[in-house]
């Protein structure tokens, strides 16, 4: 598994315990790595980006979910598409060194690995709208 994609996944079990346990993402964050002791810096690094970033910024992400989940309640959908979708939005919004497609399909293959079987289509097209209403046309990334 790539780097980044390793660090994906860790970031997304660490804002899911986050969000299961109504805990802050760093506290949590601090109790997983203490048990992933033997994981990559870089993967640890890339992780704790993601993890800090989501968290920062967890308010206009979820504001942001929610304008493009029609008909879906943030606080009613799956906890895993949820955190998965977080975790892409952020990517999109926040981190323009990050390829948008890269973006995308990284939280879809997370939500096919966790999610159930209507999962990654759902995280699809909610990232996908993100990307071409919020992102492209304010020149965010290309």
């Amino acid at each position: 598994m790539r780097r980044r994609t390793q660090a994906r996944d860790c970031a997304l079990k660490i804002l899911y315990q986050a969000d299961i346990t109504k805990r802050d993402v760093v506290l949590v964050s601090e109790g997983f790595w203490n048990a992933e002791e033997s994981v990559d810096k870089e993967v640890r690094e890339f992780s704790h980006r993601l993890v800090v970033g989501v968290g920062k910024h967890m308010n206009a992400i979820d504001e942001m979910i929610s304008k493009y989940a029609t008909n879906w309640q943030l606080k009613r959908m799956a906890i895993i598409d949820r955190n998965v979708l977080r975790l892409g939005a952020f990517e999109l919004l926040f981190a323009p060194d990050i390829p948008p497609k890269v973006t995308i399909n990284e939280a879809v293959e997370l939500a096919k690995k966790y999610g159930d079987l209507e999962s990654s289509k759902f995280v699809n097209g909610i990232l996908d709208k993100i990307h071409k209403v919020e992102v492209v046309p304010q020149g965010l990334k290309t």
